[in-house]
């Protein structure tokens, strides 16, 4: 195990003054009480606020609720998973038998959760301007090759990836009503979202374009 953390502290680029933090961090809930969530906890606040910081400080012009959506699409637990993986830190994780057993090692949730317990150990050992520089590092070519304004993505797909982001469910769309002579139909579909008390509807000359305004005004009230 030491020899495999010597190798992690290379590609993190930082020693860990307390090793027992790092191995901390890579040791599963399924191992036992002394497990990685606290870490998990502080890591997760680290990370958002490193990225966020990125793209405050290289996209000037975005408003809140567009650099909110960026954060949200570069932390979430795929693209943690991702990176983690790039790191190598499957094989290192220390999981209970049935995790084990089961491929925990490469789940993302799981990896996610250990990288983010990573970040909250390197926080705890080096400091600050130790975190931000790793995670900085790790994340720059995604943070070079993301689209400022997402127009490539369309109302239902930032909605589902906001909601994913935070572990959410999934909104649910329903056809309530076909206005209007065959030639002019105007379609209203509901839109259901966990966070929002009320249901959102949206109108459009096809069930997907009204789907899509009910997304859109949803992402609108989540993220002002």
């Amino acid at each position: 195990m030491k020899a495999d953390l010597s190798v992690l502290d290379g590609r993190l680029n930082h020693r860990f003054r307390d090793p027992q933090l790092l191995a901390r961090a890579l040791t599963h809930r399924s191992c036992g009480a002394r497990n990685n969530e606290r870490l998990e906890f502080l890591g997760d606040a680290v990370v958002s606020l490193v990225v966020a910081d990125a793209l405050y400080a290289g996209f000037p012009d975005l408003t809140e609720g567009e650099l909110t959506r960026l954060r949200v699409r570069l932390v979430r637990a795929e693209t943690l998973a991702e990176v983690a993986r790039e790191l190598g830190l499957g094989p290192l994780m220390r999981l209970g038998p049935g995790e084990l057993k089961s491929g925990g090692y490469d789940r993302d949730s799981i990896l996610s959760d250990a990288l983010e317990a990573v970040f909250g150990a390197l926080y705890l050992d080096g400091g600050f301007a130790v975190a931000r520089s790793t995670i900085t590092q790790l994340f720059a070519s995604r943070l070079a090759g993301i689209e400022a304004h997402a127009k490539a993505k369309d109302p239902k797909t930032e909605l589902q990836e906001f909601l994913q982001g935070r572990g959410l469910a999934l909104p649910r769309y329903d056809l309530i009503a076909v206005r209007g002579e065959d030639h002019e139909q105007v379609f209203v579909v509901s839109c259901r979202v966990p966070g929002l008390p009320d249901v959102i509807e949206g109108e459009g000359s096809t069930r997907r374009h009204a789907e899509q305004q009910a997304a859109q005004q949803a992402l609108q009230r989540l993220v002002p």
